[in-house]
């Protein structure tokens, strides 16, 4: 449940919401996801997290954290980083919760309504955290796929839930667009000179 007079922070843990969007089976449109909450309330910022491969210039996300600085977003990236676990198996990581979680708590006194895109359970202490400061919060991930992919716990812990899949019809991206999209990455690889 959303007031028109609300101050709004969104806050995208971008893997998570990439992953939850695939499961529900759509793409998110970054423009629509913006208006639709820009007329839920009074949007204060919208935070969008996400890990980048060393070599950021031929990363595939490049041109969506792009489009996102541009236009509304408050983009917050850090590296990958590569390393060998005990077993000798090579791992990556590239976590931003401590980001996302210092973000909004920072951003709690100016906000009144936090808006979630996680179903990430680390948040469970957080979102506590942000109800202690007089913040409500709506958490958006899914219960449509098996298994859930959103942790019990922050579930029950958010004051309101909403499934991502009652969303895709206000911030899903048109079908047919993928394919245009498709065509036109696989073009500009196809004429990248290469070394």
């Amino acid at each position: 449940m959303f007031y028109s007079d609300e101050r709004l922070g969104l806050f995208i843990d971008g893997a998570n919401l990439y992953a939850t969007a695939r499961g529900v089976g759509f793409d998110i449109d970054f423009r629509r996801l913006l208006r639709e909450f820009q007329g839920r309330g009074y949007l204060i910022r919208a935070y969008y997290y996400t890990a980048l491969a060393e070599d950021v210039e031929v990363s595939t996300i490049r041109p969506l954290i792009d489009w996102l600085d541009y236009n509304g977003y408050t983009v917050v990236t850090k590296p990958i980083k590569e390393f060998t676990d005990s077993q000798g198996r090579r791992k990556v990581k590239g976590n931003l919760d401590i980001e996302l979680a210092i973000d909004a708590l920072e951003m709690a006194e100016h906000i009144d309504h936090m808006v979630l895109f996680s179903g990430d359970g680390d948040f469970t202490p957080l979102v506590a955290a942000m109800q202690r400061r007089g913040v409500r919060v709506t958490v958006i991930s899914t219960v449509t796929t098996q298994p859930a992919m959103i942790a019990d716990d922050l579930r029950r812990r958010a004051d309101h839930f909403l499934d991502l899949a009652d969303l895709s019809q206000k911030i899903g991206r048109d079908p047919s667009e993928r394919a245009a999209r498709e065509a036109r990455r696989q073009a500009a690889i196809d004429t990248t000179p290469q070394p």
